[in-house]
């Protein structure tokens, strides 16, 4: 069950890591139950991959295959597997947290929750690393006071005073250590078997892999399963160096004998990395190394049966990214048609005639102002604020192109198609609304046309605000709508470090509110209804420059929609957070979300006429 809300972005993602890499490991249990009878070897690489697991995020599957280009991407992006593992890779990112009314008590994170959390983990990750420093440093001062031994075996060999049984040290320059005396303790054919055992970890590269272990013990060091991987690698690493020593023809007894005489002369490896010989359950190798039980070869059901399973882990996560790659180049080619018409609508809408002149230097202030008929009207703005206009986007969320974009700045008149209906003077228009869509796909495609730009559409994972309704309960007035022929007559006015609002829904609030943040605002109070109210705070550095682009308000300056400049704010008053939170009785909770961008890909500078 999901739970009704959820924790710090940071902790979900960790979260959705942890139980994926431990559903993953008990796929692996499952598999290695299923060939208990087959050869240690196949096991062993069985836990060594849930093991990496806990290093590889199935989301870096996800993104490898969204930017893979594959020439027959439909046959893999089929609808139904891409829900699977889309639910398999983000079971908490979908969760949507639960809405939260006026009688309700609203949960709220705090954000320095992550904070004890994270020096918890660090003083547990340094531990694990100052313990695992201390028994190498142990081993390394056993091998710098051992000598050189003349044996030809295809690995330097190494005679050290210390009392540590033999063993294999280094990851990529590996060394084999025996102690000093041990042809006093063991017979020549004991001795035999002892150096095939450790041969074999050198072959088997038995060090590298339980380095890459030591690594995920350290990152992960406070999941029980982590420390129970690392036992079942051992297991089966030893296990698998019996098998073959018993398979080059050594006597089961003799090789027992030297294990046990091992055991009873030397201490053990003390590092995971430094491959003995005395690892594992020793009563259990014994039964199985005198037992010498038949190892079976894997057949072809339990061949099929791995190389599926490896699929769906490798496979799966990178065809669900190819299927969202698809379905993210079918939302850019659809950005095309929905720059050119409304939804339903097969027609261009243009304006018939624009004049685009660059702005007089030093002029103050900007707008856009839609007039009666379809009359469009620009002052003093940038490309990019125009796009903010055209898009009905925030600034922050245009990506891309050149620094004129911004600095350069233009006046534009217009007037719409012939054709387009006339609103008679000194009355709103019937569809407000309409009108104001209509005019920024007019303007999208003068932006096309004059400025040869070209655009595709991406979401990103960015920090949002969530507009929530604040412990003791909003303190909101609750508006009597007005009706008008153009719809319900609500009005917005936004001032430096103000915004008044007569009518509004709170989603007009959020919205507003983002171009003052720099930052997407989603309403996520539960709360519906139009309000009034009366927000003032004073505003830091970074939100002088956030107002970006005016709306495009349907009668410019002073209009609804438009920008009234009240006096300046007090210097000592609240921020807009607890602005929000004393004034209105809601609050701005920081998180992490979905949310689009346009990246730009092509544009000029205007043409003028």
């Amino acid at each position: 069950m999901i739970p009704a809300y959820l924790p710090p972005p940071l902790l979900s993602n960790v979260f959705n890591h942890l139980w994926q890499s431990t559903l993953v490991a008990a796929v692996a249990g499952i598999l290695a139950l299923l060939l208990r009878k087959n050869r240690a070897h196949t096991r062993y690489w069985l836990w060594l991959i849930a093991s990496v697991k806990f290093l590889i995020p199935f989301s870096l599957l996800v993104a490898i295959g969204s930017r893979v280009d594959w020439s027959n991407r439909a046959a893999i992006a089929a609808a139904g597997f891409s829900t699977v593992i889309e639910e398999f890779g983000q079971p908490f990112a979908q969760a949507q947290p639960r809405v939260v009314t006026a009688a309700s008590t609203h949960v709220s994170h705090p954000d320095f929750l992550p904070t004890p959390l994270a020096a918890i983990w660090l003083i547990g990750f340094a531990g694990v690393l100052v313990r695992w420093y201390v028994k190498w440093n142990r081993v390394r001062r056993a091998m710098h006071a051992g000598s050189r031994l003349p044996l030809e075996i295809g690995v330097p060999v190494l005679s050290t005073p210390a009392v540590l049984e033999p063993g294999v040290f280094g990851v990529w320059r590996q060394v084999l250590m025996l102690p000093e005396g041990i042809t006093e303790h063991l017979a020549p054919a004991q001795l035999s078997a002892i150096l095939r055992h450790e041969l074999c970890h050198v072959r088997r590269r038995d060090n590298l892999a339980a380095a890459v272990h030591m690594m995920v013990e350290a990152i992960f060091w406070f999941h029980p399963l982590v420390w129970w991987l690392g036992a079942r690698l051992v297991e089966e690493r030893e296990r698998a160096c019996d098998e073959e020593v018993l398979r080059l023809g050594s006597e089961p007894a003799t090789y027992a004998e030297s294990i046990l005489k091992v055991c009873q002369f030397y201490l053990g490896s003390p590092l995971a990395c430094m491959s003995g010989v005395t690892g594992a359950d020793l009563k259990q190798r014994i039964v199985r190394i005198m037992t010498h039980r038949v190892v079976h070869k894997l057949d072809f059901g339990r061949k099929l049966l791995l190389c599926a399973a490896g699929l769906a882990a490798v496979a799966g996560p990178v065809a669900f990214g190819l299927s969202q790659d698809q379905a993210q180049s079918g939302r850019q080619s659809g950005t095309q048609s929905d720059s050119q018409s409304q939804p339903g609508s097969t027609e261009r809408l243009t304006f018939d005639a624009a004049s685009i002149k660059p702005a007089k230097p030093g002029t103050m202030g900007s707008f856009v102002r839609n007039q009666p008929g379809g009359r469009f009207s620009v002052m003093n703005m940038s490309v990019k604020m125009l796009m903010t206009t055209a898009f009905n986007v925030q600034p922050f969320q245009i990506v891309g192109g050149p620094s004129w974009l911004e600095s350069d700045r233009y006046d534009i008149e217009a007037k719409p198609e012939s054709g387009a209906p006339e609103d008679e003077p000194g009355k709103p228009p019937t569809d407000m609304r309409k009108q104001m869509d209509e005019q920024r796909l007019r303007l999208q495609s003068l932006l096309e046309d004059r400025c040869k730009l070209t655009i595709h559409r991406e979401t990103k994972e960015l920090p949002v605000y969530a507009l929530v309704v604040a412990k003791d309960g909003p303190k909101l007035k609750q508006a009597q709508v007005e009706m008008t022929p153009a719809g319900p007559k609500m009005q917005m006015r936004m001032g430096f470090g103000q915004l008044t609002g007569q009518a509004t829904p709170l989603s007009i609030l959020a919205q507003t509110l983002s171009r003052q943040l720099g930052r997407v605002v989603l309403d996520r109070t539960g709360l519906k209804g139009n309000y009034d109210f009366d927000l003032k705070w004073t505003p830091d550095a970074g939100q002088m420059g956030a107002m970006g682009g005016p709306p495009m308000g349907p009668g410019g300056p002073g209009g609804p929609g438009g920008r009234d400049m009240p006096p300046p704010p007090d210097p000592n008053g609240p921020t807009v957070f607890t602005a929000v939170q004393e004034q209105l009785g809601l609050k701005l909770e920081s998180q992490k979300g979905p949310v689009e961008v346009i990246v730009i890909d092509h544009v000029e500078k205007p043409s003028e006429n």
